[in-house]
């Protein structure tokens, strides 16, 4: 059995997550503001240092896979507090796990959106992002489209995973990330039953081959799968988990 660590193990996909790999008899390391092994706040770097000293601590023989999950939506948070936990406190938790991860030929699993590619990107937001400057994606974050900054930090993510796959690979780190469409989680529950959005969740769906969203452990078992040895030769990938949308909106997209 094996040692993972996540962050945003309280609840919605993370809470799904922790169970079924509890299940499995592994050993897990949780991260969440409450109810966690290691409670902080990924909003600041007083507070990603904190998990990244912690969980290595509890990890002293390496992490067979760690998955962020910690994030805020579009629609329920600010947009700087959406930059700094979806992006930086992802990316920053992953680098300073590396060690760790490459002890044991870790696995990472990135949690981006089908949301990503329905905005344009905004250039240069995007490589600040990727530059790791967190002061001047925050000033930039500051004068891009209101909400859209969920979709964008998505789309950073995968672009940051894509170009860092070989160096993170020839380290033994399988690194991968998933695209969930709408999913039923304590997150997105306001967005489904608010005047203002949810005309959105349901133009959404009506474009959903699945015809419904999906719950968290449907989420939870393609993580499993990427996490697990039957997903020993995929690198990179970034797996739509969204009842088809993304393939039927853009149908010549590959």
């Amino acid at each position: 059995m094996g040692t993972y660590a996540l962050t945003g193990s309280a609840s919605g996909i993370g809470a799904a997550l922790s169970l079924a790999l509890a299940e499995q008899g592994h050993s897990l390391i949780t991260v969440d503001l409450k109810d966690a092994d290691i409670t902080a706040d990924l909003t600041t770097v007083e507070g990603r240092s904190k998990v990244i000293s912690e969980v290595l601590e509890r990890a002293p023989d390496g992490l067979d896979g760690f998955v962020p999950l910690a994030g805020l939506g579009g629609g329920t948070a600010p947009d700087l507090l959406i930059t700094r936990l979806n992006y930086f406190g992802t990316v920053a938790l992953v680098e300073g796990l590396r060690p760790a991860l490459a002890e044991k030929s870790g696995s990472v699993v990135l949690l981006c959106s089908n949301s990503a590619p329905m905005v344009p990107g905004d250039e240069a937001f995007i490589e600040s992002l990727i530059a790791g400057d967190e002061e001047k994606a925050l000033e930039i974050a500051a004068g891009i489209s209101p909400g859209t900054h969920y979709m964008q930090t998505k789309r950073a993510l995968n672009y940051w995973m894509r170009r860092h796959v070989m160096e993170y690979g020839r380290e033994g780190i399988r690194m991968n990330a998933i695209a969930p469409g709408p999913t039923l989680t304590p997150m997105t529950t306001p967005l489904f039953e608010s005047e203002e959005y949810a005309p959105i969740m349901q133009a959404l769906l009506d474009q959903t081959p699945a015809n419904r969203a999906a719950d968290a452990e449907e989420i939870s078992n393609c993580i499993l799968f990427l996490l697990s040895p039957a997903a020993s030769n995929v690198y990179g990938s970034l797996l739509f988990a969204d009842g088809g949308f993304d393939a039927h909106v853009r149908q010549d997209h590959v």
